[in-house]
């Protein structure tokens, strides 16, 4: 028998890509592309991008490579990325889950910009969510915890009251560097110490809480 954990939180602030929406195809083919172009081993770059904005993840693989180039790169990897949405789906039980927290707080926060976030929810038939944090609104990418901090923040809920859902070793360190506890979406989460992890969100349920103002997560 599966364990069950059970939170108790005010808010929940969700990732995208690896937890609400499966885009690993596309990732694929989109940085694959790109470390071809560098000459670099594309498992390695496949390795180092997931949860992390483009311009990051270049300066990790291209160390010596000027910023305002990665920055450049990283705009017209974003094109590339937001035109490609073959085979985007959502992770199972995310259409359910997100149903769920309707008119409860939470809200994405994503290394995604606005076009390629809306994109790939669109593909994977998935409402946004009200509050939006995306690459446009921070000024640091995934593992800093400044998007996770700023998603709380624009709820009114202070981090020690959220839970995070995050699928990448980036998104969960951000998440854990904000104060926050961490729901694990996927296989390549287990590995990054969440506090819970399961294979997607048909294992996740929320409800209203018995106090005013909270949520009731069961896990697993």
């Amino acid at each position: 028998m599966t364990a069950t954990t059970v939170f108790t939180a005010r808010a929940l602030l969700l990732d995208m890509d690896g937890t609400l929406v499966n885009s690993d195809a596309s990732v694929e083919r989109v940085w694959r592309r790109w470390a071809d172009r560098q000459g670099l081993d594309g498992d390695e770059v496949i390795g180092v991008v997931h949860g992390r904005q483009g311009y990051a993840s270049m300066a990790i693989l291209l160390p010596h490579r000027p910023m305002a180039e990665n920055h450049a790169d990283n705009a017209r990897m974003l094109a590339e990325e937001t035109a490609d949405t073959e085979g985007v789906v959502p992770v199972p039980g995310a259409p359910e889950f997100l149903a769920s927290l309707s008119g409860l707080p939470h809200a994405l926060v994503t290394s995604a910009d606005v076009g390629l976030s809306t994109a790939r929810m669109a593909a994977a038939g998935l409402a946004l969510p009200e509050v939006r944090v995306t690459a446009e609104s921070v000024g640091a990418s995934k593992p800093d915890p400044e998007g996770f901090l700023k998603g709380a923040a624009e709820l009114g809920i202070a981090p020690a009251d959220c839970v995070a859902f995050e699928d990448s070793g980036a998104g969960i360190a951000a998440a854990r560097a904000a104060g926050m506890r961490v729901v694990g979406i996927g296989p390549r989460a287990a590995a990054h110490g969440p506090d819970v992890v399961v294979d997607d969100l048909t294992r996740v349920r929320v409800e209203q809480g018995a106090e005013p103002g909270t949520l009731r997560l069961t896990i697993g």
